[in-house]
């Protein structure tokens, strides 16, 4: 079994059309912190739970932003204490497409849910911790 310090971790990195913009409403929508900044590419990370920010390219088609192409492929999960508190701040810092959490009966019992699309076209969930619990590290 490897260590805890060779553990996989995996995380994203989100393409944005305007990376300034995007770490910013990060920053202020959703409590984000800075871990470093290039510039057009940033890491951050909400409570210790690591993501990361790059601006679109121009001219590298592989890798638009979903304002760039007008939808998204990709659904960031993210699992907190309170998912309508982190839900009405992101909504009130100008989020779209909000969908106020609700609870969903599941195998491991009740599990609050809702979402949002942040500025950056991304779409976001927020649920509670409930289908984490039943798996602990």
């Amino acid at each position: 079994m490897a260590s805890e310090n060779e553990s996989p971790l995996v995380s994203v990195m989100l393409i944005v059309a305007d990376a300034a913009a995007a770490i910013s409403w990060y920053k202020t929508a959703l409590g984000a912190a800075e871990l470093w900044n290039l510039g057009g590419v940033a890491g951050l990370h909400i409570d210790g739970a690591p993501f990361f920010v790059h601006e679109a390219v121009a001219g590298r088609k592989a890798e638009p932003s979903p304002i760039d192409v007008g939808l998204t492929t990709t659904r960031i999960e993210i699992f907190v204490s309170e998912p309508d508190r982190f839900i009405d701040r992101a909504s009130a810092a100008g989020a779209t497409a909000v969908e106020p959490p609700t609870d969903h009966d599941m195998p491991w019992g009740v599990h609050r849910q809702g979402g949002f699309t942040d500025p950056s076209g991304h779409r976001w969930s927020v649920g509670d911790r409930t289908p984490l619990e039943r798996f602990p590290r």
